[in-house]
């Protein structure tokens, strides 16, 4: 029960700091949209996952941040009071970009 919040307060500050990171950081080609964080490895581990509009720009981005790993730990270091920071990596959300294709096809429907 104590890990669960203590992750989910973890994912909530990832969460926030990767979205400020990515609107500080980006270079507005495209828009990028923190969607998920999972965290594994007892915390040691955190995935952040992302959308991108428009779609067609999904490789740059994901390319954009995963270059940006270092600098966003750094910057997550510096913008939290967590003493281990997790490996951090980041992913395209295609679970949330599966929810809207069905979303825009039920509209059309």
């Amino acid at each position: 029960m104590v890990n669960e919040k203590k992750d989910e307060r973890l994912k909530e500050l990832l969460r926030h700091t990767a979205a400020e990171f990515f609107a500080i950081e980006s270079n507005y080609t495209s828009l990028l949209t923190v969607t998920d964080v999972r965290i594994g490895d007892r915390g040691t581990r955190a995935t952040i996952y992302f959308t991108v509009f428009p779609s067609d720009k999904e490789k740059g981005a994901l390319d954009f941040a995963k270059r940006k790993r270092a600098e966003f730990r750094s910057y997550f270091a510096d913008h939290s009071r967590i003493q281990r920071l997790p490996f951090i990596d980041f992913e395209i959300d295609l679970g949330e970009k599966n929810r809207q294709k069905i979303d825009e096809l039920s509209q059309q429907a």
